[in-house]
């Protein structure tokens, strides 16, 4: 018995929910969890499913594709750990998050490989045993640098690209080769305090709360479709040095559970928002 996981977005209409289930059912499917969602300004319907049973790929996405409306996208997803790549600059604190759930199980993920442009995190990375890659940007082109960060990832065919503060801005060729793949952490409740200081920003300010988003990346710098949000509160008495050391707390507890909802196919890009369910 396999258990695999189906997401449907299409149109919405009359009679999907039934259609879609009916063929799970002609096919022999136990339908584990199902959760749906309407946009009933967009008139579109999103739905997840849990199934479990022996499956026939082909033949399932064929059936479907005869019930569902004619703009539809099917995606049917093995369960089980996915392979990540993480990028990383010189900071620790989400890496170092990242390799102990993915280390005792917290995070159902292969990290297969940390490429850093700075090798400051190499010997976190050692003490896990995960291979490090050392590509410098200081004597490259951008692009040349980023086509040398690229071979390095290509080689480990990762399901995703988690940026754990990695301190540089990808430009559109890069994001292209992973779209809708690539997790970044932003020590900022977006939309506030885009771009870079935004505790400093924030200190200025005079914000009493301070957060943290995990968006995935697209060519706008900080404006990816939003996968996880959260805050904590500040007052008065913080300077802008303070503020970063709490929020780093926030910052990787954001990262890791939005990857681990995109790790659950719980996540649906639609447009530049998200469906979580």
């Amino acid at each position: 018995m396999e258990r695999k996981i189906l997401i449907t977005d299409c149109d919405d209409a009359q009679g999907i929910l039934a259609g879609v289930t009916g063929v799970c059912f002609q096919h022999k499917l136990n339908i584990v969890k199902n959760s749906e969602f309407v946009d009933n300004l967009q008139g579109r319907f999103f739905m997840r499913t849990e199934l479990e049973g022996v499956f026939d790929t082909e033949a399932l996405l064929s059936d479907l594709d005869k019930v569902l409306p004619k703009s539809h996208h099917t995606k049917l997803t093995d369960t089980g750990a996915k392979r990540i790549v993480v990028m990383v600059t010189k900071e620790a604190h989400c890496l170092g998050d990242l390799l102990m759930k993915a280390y005792y199980g917290g995070l159902d993920v292969e990290i297969a490989a940390i490429v850093g442009n700075y090798e400051t995190l190499k010997p976190l990375a050692e003490k896990f045993d995960v291979p490090f890659h050392y590509v410098s940007h200081e004597v490259l082109s951008r692009g040349e640098h980023e086509q040398a960060m690229l071979e390095v990832i290509n080689e480990y065919q990762p399901d995703y690209v988690v940026l754990a503060k990695y301190m540089r801005i990808l430009t559109p060729g890069f994001v292209e080769q992973y779209a809708n793949q690539i997790i970044n952490i932003h020590h900022s409740f977006l939309p506030a305090f885009i771009g870079a200081s935004p505790y400093k920003q924030a200190w200025e300010r005079g914000v009493k709360i301070i957060g943290a988003t995990a968006h995935f990346v697209n060519n706008c710098l900080d404006e990816g479709p939003i996968i996880k949000q959260d805050v904590i509160h500040v007052d008065h008495s913080y300077s802008a040095e303070e503020m970063a050391r709490c929020g780093r707390d926030v910052e990787k507890s954001v990262l890791s559970k939005a990857l681990q909802l995109v790790l659950n196919e719980e996540v649906v890009v639609y447009g530049n928002k998200t469906v979580v369910f």
